[in-house]
């Protein structure tokens, strides 16, 4: 991804506003065979999961997304259908890139772990991901099972702007990267280093900017997958070997896609079945919600471009299943009820920037000690965060309230660069239950408002019950609402509709924000017992 905000204004905003037109692709037309077939529905991923990499390892699919300033970063998505999908782990354990993730002097949003790439390697059977940071330099993170433990392989001196890696079939490593100029990188053996680099292709004036590099090997022919960003993919093709030279072709371009007032799906991956099917699953800005996976099936010409299969001119709403083995278990739920037992977070949970470790704990429950003494939420540490289902989800948290002192702040956010939450505010020895909105940041991510009080309720005891509403679908009006209860089934609402903003700059969709933070001093505490995001 571009983060050129010149650039991205004159063609990420264009085309988020209303994506129209045809593909380079032939229309799918279901016979009685395909009508008999189950079917599935995009987004097949109703969550904010971009810049995808995606692989599949025996009978098992994998898939990487983008999570910038989010801490752990770059989820690793597991899925044995390529329809239901589960958040296995993270590839980058701690975003340990300089003090500025950890909140400390210096803020990380809209940086960290973009479009970045995970692969796979049959001989030494471990998983891969690599990534720039910061346009700085690449690290490499190594795994043998997703789930983790990762660490950290090497660090390259040469920043892959949106990275593709390649495991060749005599096991070499190939890098694909660039904007506008692509290249090559080999590595050594151990993938520790660069050995060689070389520019493969320059992107002609008339398609503008690629970038979002994917790289492949498919019959003996070399393909680098590329976006142009925010409403077409290319694809390049060498059969002279990684080096080239390549010829490009476009795949999609101005494409409709199937959200309703999203854009154009586009910046993602392709993957072949075991029955050697093969599928594109791309993603569709669908603000304010963020960026949502798509699928849909793929043939290949004769001479071997691959076709995005349409229906009715567009990327389709529905499409027949893959044709795949039964699974050999349900993946786990990206949403439910959560009472933080056991040891660890479930991996759907990622704190805003590095957390501090000594000022939180799970087991009977996510006690969130404060961590910082601010009026901004965005200077605030250990606020943790769960995506937001779409089209419309509710989060609704139960919290002990009891240890909280003078001058603490905690609640239930829906966050971004404009955020609004409903919490607890203690000030001399009297709690109330508010609803705050106009918490806002510019356009170089520092606070321009920490928020404004406009309701509020006293509340009693040391129990309550919090609840935000998402409506993340595309368009007016993009409601958030806040309610509360003290006996966790009687919900009284708070405050007004809070509009959430649907500007694509901040890249990563809302998300629901749990945070405990002081404005006076440290040593507060709240305990959330009991979070749950469920849907209508």
């Amino acid at each position: 991804m571009d983060l050129s905000w010149s650039h991205q204004h004159l063609t990420r905003r264009r085309t988020l506003a209303a994506a129209t037109g045809l593909a380079a692709g032939a229309l799918l037309r279901p016979g009685p065979a395909l009508a008999a077939a189950a079917h599935y529905t995009n987004p097949v991923i109703w969550q904010d999961f971009a810049d995808i990499d995606i692989m599949r390892v025996g009978d098992t699919y994998y898939a990487s997304a983008s999570t910038m300033h989010y801490s752990p970063g770059a989820p690793v998505l597991r899925s044995y259908d390529l329809l239901n999908w589960e958040i296995a782990g993270h590839a980058v354990p701690v975003l340990d890139f300089g003090t500025k993730y950890d909140l400390n002097g210096a803020r990380g949003y809209v940086r960290g772990i973009w479009a970045s790439s995970l692969a796979y390697r049959p001989s030494n059977r471990t998983f891969y991901w690599l990534g720039q940071i910061d346009f700085a330099r690449t690290y490499v993170y190594t795994a043998t099972a997703v789930e983790g433990p990762w660490s950290r392989l090497t660090t390259i001196s040469t920043p892959y702007y949106d990275a593709g890696l390649l495991v060749d079939t005599d096991d070499t490593l190939y890098v694909a990267y660039g904007n506008t100029t692509i290249s090559v990188a080999q590595l050594s053996p151990d993938g520790r280093n660069q050995v060689r680099a070389q520019e493969v292709f320059r992107t002609p004036s008339s398609v503008g900017t690629l970038e979002g590099a994917r790289f492949y090997k498919i019959n003996g022919q070399y393909y680098i997958f590329l976006t142009r960003p925010a409403n077409g993919q290319y694809i390049l093709k060498s059969s002279s070997g990684p080096f080239g030279p390549y010829t490009m072709r476009q795949v999609l371009l101005d494409l409709r896609g199937p959200i309703p007032g999203g854009g154009v799906p586009h910046q993602g991956g392709l993957v072949r079945t075991q029955s050697g099917a093969w599928y594109y699953m791309a993603f569709v800005d669908a603000y304010p919600g963020g960026r949502m996976p798509a699928l849909a099936p793929v043939t290949w010409t004769a001479d071997g471009w691959p076709v995005v299969q349409l229906v009715n001119g567009a990327w389709g709403t529905t499409y027949p299943s893959p044709a795949v083995p039964a699974p050999p278990r349900q993946v786990t739920p990206m949403t439910g009820v959560d009472t933080f037992d056991g040891t660890s977070l479930q991996p759907r949970w990622e704190w805003n920037h590095n957390p501090d470790n000594t000022k939180w704990s799970v087991g009977d429950g996510l006690t969130l000690r404060t961590a910082t003494v601010t009026h901004d939420l965005y200077w605030a540490r250990n606020t943790l965060t769960h995506r937001i289902q779409g089209p419309t989800s509710t989060a609704t948290a139960q919290l002990d309230h009891s240890a909280m002192r003078d001058g603490d702040r905690a609640g239930l956010a829906l966050l971004r660069d404009s955020s609004a939450w409903i919490g607890l505010k203690r000030d001399g020895g009297a709690t109330r239950v508010v609803m705050v909105t106009g918490l806002t940041m510019d356009g170089n991510w520092n606070t321009t408002g920490t928020g404004t009080e406009i309701a509020s309720a006293p509340v009693s005891g040391s129990r309550i019950w919090l609840r935000a509403n998402a409506d993340i679908r595309p368009g007016a009006p993009r409601p958030g609402t806040f309610s509360y209860s003290t006996d966790g089934i009687t919900f009284t609402r708070l405050g007004p509709a809070f509009s959430m903003g649907n500007d694509w700059r901040f890249f990563m969709g809302y998300r629901f924000a749990l945070f405990n933070h002081a404005t006076q001093a440290l040593g507060g505490a709240v305990r959330v017992t009991r979070f749950e995001v469920s849907t209508p």
